[in-house]
């Protein structure tokens, strides 16, 4: 299993410190059964920390132009039209994907092509999994713009234990579909603005994998030849 390289630091002080307990238990306790229950505990614990910080070993052949790549692990909690009033003006369709401790955190491009704006935004933490929190916690934006002409929103949202949100891709730079795009630590959510004529491949309480789950696919404009031959 890999784990993901910003969970790397939290792995290796939770081991030291469940070795450390338990050390001190094998020698401090004589009661076997309050032993094996805190080693029990101990284990349970860490595998669970191994589960959030995986890095999972997926990638597509070839960049799939016209379709959205699942940004992360989790379960599709929205699927409705929006008007989005930052970046668009206009409606678009919201997929959004609710992420639950037991899912793997790292995040992925949803399609390829150039980021035309990175930002990130203060705000609440609310529970992932409620509407608002689209809108009102801390969050960071990637705005991308396909070699087909589609520009993509995807949004990294804080939930209500999260406290750090990672983004890595920068603005100006090409990245093809399955690229690193961040990581989000603890439970938290993303959210995927489409255009409205895009065909949904998913449904409501659907689980999907990163970088294996297709969310939609794009209508199909004409190929930007300029931008794909600066890539």
């Amino acid at each position: 299993m890999l784990i993901h390289k910003e969970g790397k630091r939290a792995v290796y002080i939770m081991t030291a410190v469940l070795t450390a307990i338990n050390t001190l238990m094998l020698y401090a306790l004589t009661n076997q059964i309050v032993t094996y229950t805190i080693l029990t505990i101990s284990v349970i614990v860490f595998l669970l920390m191994l589960n959030f910080y995986r890095k999972p070993r997926r990638i597509y052949e070839g960049d799939l132009l016209n379709y959205v790549n699942s940004p992360t692990d989790g379960k599709i909690v929205v699927i409705e039209k929006v008007y989005e009033d930052r970046f668009f003006k206009d409606e678009r369709i919201q997929i959004s994907i609710f992420m639950s401790f037991f899912n793997a955190h790292a995040n992925w491009m949803p399609v390829t092509g150039k980021v035309i704006h990175s930002s990130h935004e203060k705000g609440n933490f609310h529970a992932a999994y409620l509407p608002k929190s689209s809108h009102e916690n801390e969050r960071s934006n990637v705005l991308i713009e396909t070699p087909c002409n589609q520009k993509i929103l995807t949004r990294q949202i804080a939930g209500a234990m999260a406290r750090r949100i990672v983004t890595y891709a920068k603005e100006g730079q090409f990245y093809h579909i399955g690229d690193p795009l961040g990581f989000i630590k603890l439970g938290s959510r993303m959210d995927v603005y489409v255009p409205v004529d895009s065909e949904i491949l998913v449904q409501l309480g659907d689980e999907v994998r990163a970088n294996k789950t297709l969310l939609a696919r794009l209508p199909k404009r004409q190929t930007n030849v300029n931008d794909k031959a600066n890539s």
